[in-house]
């Protein structure tokens, strides 16, 4: 005789949207939120609202006559634009010189920077008496404030009193006239010195922390093999340490790029055309003729200029990860 089944049950399962909806929600769910809300907070009055505000700023002719009064200021669409990327008049040609000269200031002072941190945080890997020390040496500079460290460079470059021509010109007796460094084209060197005396050893921090993650078996089994150190740094070194390179010349491009403490204390408001980098510009623009609409459309286009720069850098070094 054939066993009796049970009839099939009439109920139906609810729904997962219903089952989604009755799932009460766990105890401190608005904790995460609770915390991020400062930061969000903290974001949004000091990052965003001055960035649209300068936005809109950069359609307006706000000069000296609308000063204390914005809202008065006439609307001119993108007039400030067009005038700035006039090559051909005296605000654009300005502008091109100040950001050729800033683009030829960044990449000596970002190649050369790191470099000199990735030498450094090389040489430093090893084991030896007194490591510390030079660790700790090295840090000097990025530790050192940054207007300390810029106001003593200024006192260095001094034409007759500073310690740069009394060393060159009064130590080791090099022949001519001392040079007046913070003023023609010498202003440049002085300007890209100071930057690599205050960025290297950021390089060299994050390199040197990006090295400890190498295991030193790596280096002993290629040893082994009869690699010399060039050819560990160059097939284990710089592989290994790629993705801290990838953030780091990204951070150190834009923190270059955007220097205005290094030619504002060096040089004050009457910066030279050789010294003359595009942060520094635009603020000049902006406060010496008292043309803020002007300004903020230059500023306007150097944010979407490190944009687009960050943008394509990022989307090529992920297609390179992709196929490696």
């Amino acid at each position: 005789m054939a066993a009796a089944t049970a009839p099939p049950s009439t109920t139906e399962a609810p729904p997962k949207s219903e089952l989604k909806q009755r799932r009460p929600r766990p105890s401190g769910w608005w904790l995460p939120y609770a915390l991020l809300a400062p930061a969000i907070v903290f974001e949004v009055v000091i990052h965003i609202i001055p960035m649209v505000t300068g936005i809109w700023m950069s359609f307006l002719k706000l000069t000296k006559a609308f000063i204390s009064n914005w809202g008065n200021a006439p609307v001119i669409g993108t007039k400030n634009y067009e005038v700035a990327l006039d090559f051909n008049g005296a605000v654009g040609s300005a502008l091109l010189q100040s950001f050729l000269v800033t683009c030829a200031f960044t990449l000596l002072v970002v190649g050369i920077s790191w470099a000199l941190g990735m030498a450094a945080a090389v040489a430093l890997q090893g084991k030896f008496r007194g490591q510390g020390f030079f660790r700790t040496l090295f840090l000097v500079p990025y530790a050192l404030p940054m207007y300390a460290g810029i106001i003593a460079w200024k006192f260095m470059l001094q034409k007759d009193t500073g310690a740069v021509n009394h060393f060159l010109y009064d130590n080791l007796h090099l022949g001519g006239d001392k040079p007046f460094w913070l003023i023609g084209d010498n202003s440049f060197v002085s300007i890209v010195v100071v930057a690599i005396w205050r960025l290297w050893p950021f390089a060299f921090l994050m390199l040197m922390a990006g090295l400890q993650s190498i295991p030193t078996d790596v280096y002993e089994a290629s040893a082994v093999d009869g690699a010399k150190p060039f050819r560990q740094w160059r097939s284990i070194t710089l592989p290994m340490v790629r993705p801290v390179n990838m953030v780091l010349l990204l951070v150190m491009f834009l923190w270059t790029f955007n220097d205005f403490n290094t030619p504002f204390v060096l040089f004050g408001n009457a910066q030279p055309p050789a010294g003359d980098l595009i942060s520094f510009h635009i603020y000049n623009a902006s406060f010496l003729t008292w043309n803020f609409g002007s300004g903020a459309a230059m500023s306007v286009m150097l944010l979407l200029f490190l944009l687009l720069v960050s943008g394509i850098y990022l989307l090529v070094l992920n297609r390179r990860s992709q196929r490696a």
